[in-house]
């Protein structure tokens, strides 16, 4: 799994036992000593209850922890969130076999002492993966990184490719953006009395304007893609600087390719972050990922896949500000960083606000896109 060289979460230890946590701005979900017994009791499927314990990472989803029994390897250890059904761990199992097979960086899941893929206790479920060394992103800074990131995400698609796999978590519809752009205009209805309100319609207005604005998307056949693929879902090698192993798979599934990279320029190209009120889209990143993917898997992506990634990028950049900006008035999706905003309505409209600048900057860079993918792929 992943080792982050920045905004680790530690604890303090005395006699085995926790009596002190630090955790950084933002980080989700919280961990508390509750969280650390079930983990200890669910560790002994594995004979690892007696391990040190830390949080790690940023993870939205999945509360996730570094095991580091007294000898032998580390681990991490995942309680996956009911999001997600416990059989994706299957999923998870198949896709990293094919990438080990294939010669692509992955972290596996490790059979308990009974052979199982993971253990449910105090109603969640778990699991354990190899532990691989790293250095987790939370944005890129310049084109090298992008390029390794991109020859990365070519190589891991290019590997899943004709895998015969019926996923248990297929996530239809994940990036269906009318269903978005919907649920947006559904919460300005139901909402009006929302404390926000009066500060939140003005910025969903705008974003149904540039919505309908959109290039339309050609139609493209699904690909097995990883669903998820922003920057802090990569892992880097820490000297040279390359792209290791993709994190986080129980999104892996099949969709339409523009929209899995779409997503994955969206992260990679605004090095301000997700939780900033402005952004500027890099199109000098953006070229650079191009490159980096063109070069493993140039040969593999379509024509009219092609085409479809500069107008799948500037959708999901709209989409995503229409998720937050929903979630502004309807506060029951995304986490928020109470350290910062007084609240989630707060916090998910400078994230909406984010997106909508950096929407306007991919438009105003747009011809420049294009190009990019046509020398990429030339």
């Amino acid at each position: 799994m992943r080792a982050s060289a920045v905004n680790i979460v530690s604890f303090r230890y005395q006699n085995n036992q926790v009596v002190d946590r630090c955790r950084p701005t933002g980080s989700n979900p919280p961990v508390n000593t509750d969280d650390i017994a079930a983990a200890r009791a669910a560790l002994s499927a594995w004979g690892h209850e007696s391990a040190r314990l830390a949080p790690l990472g940023q993870g939205l989803i999945n509360l996730t922890l570094r095991v580091t029994p007294a000898r032998g390897p580390e681990f991490v250890l995942q309680r996956v969130n009911p999001v997600f059904p416990a059989a994706v761990n299957r999923d998870v199992d198949v896709v990293t076999r094919r990438l080990e097979e294939a010669g692509v960086g992955t972290a596996r899941l490790v059979p308990t002492r009974s052979g199982a893929l993971w253990v449910e206790y105090a109603a969640g479920v778990w699991r354990l993966q190899t532990w691989l060394p790293g250095l987790s992103r939370e944005a890129l800074a310049e084109p090298p990184q992008a390029e390794a990131a991109g020859r990365l995400l070519g190589r891991f698609h290019t590997a899943l490719d004709g895998l015969a796999h019926a996923f248990a978590n297929p996530r239809l519809g994940v990036h269906d953006t009318a269903r978005h752009l919907q649920r947006l205009r559904d919460a300005l209805e139901m909402h009006r009395s929302h404390r926000r309100y009066a500060q939140v319609a003005p910025l969903a207005a705008e974003i149904l304007e540039l919505a309908a604005a959109l290039p339309a998307l050609p139609p493209t056949a699904d690909r097995i893609v990883h669903g998820d693929p922003k920057i802090n879902n990569m892992l880097f090698d820490a000297r040279s600087g390359e792209a290791l192993c993709m994190v986080d798979l129980d999104t892996v599934g099949r969709m339409p390719l523009p929209l899995e990279l779409g997503d994955a320029f969206r992260s990679w190209c605004n090095p301000a972050g997700e939780n900033q009120r402005s952004g500027v889209f890099s199109a000098a990143l953006f070229d650079a990922g191009l490159r980096g993917y063109a070069a493993t898997a140039g040969a593999w992506i379509t024509p009219a896949e092609q085409a479809a990634i500069a107008p799948a990028t500037l959708t999901i950049i709209v989409e995503l500000a229409a998720r937050f900006c929903a979630d502004a008035l309807n506060e029951n999706y995304f986490g928020w960083d109470a350290q910062r905003f007084a609240s989630r309505s707060e916090h998910n409209q400078v994230r909406a606000a984010g997106q909508m600048s950096l929407a306007r900057s991919c438009r105003s860079v747009y011809a420049q896109l294009q190009a990019s993918v046509e020398r990429a792929f030339a």
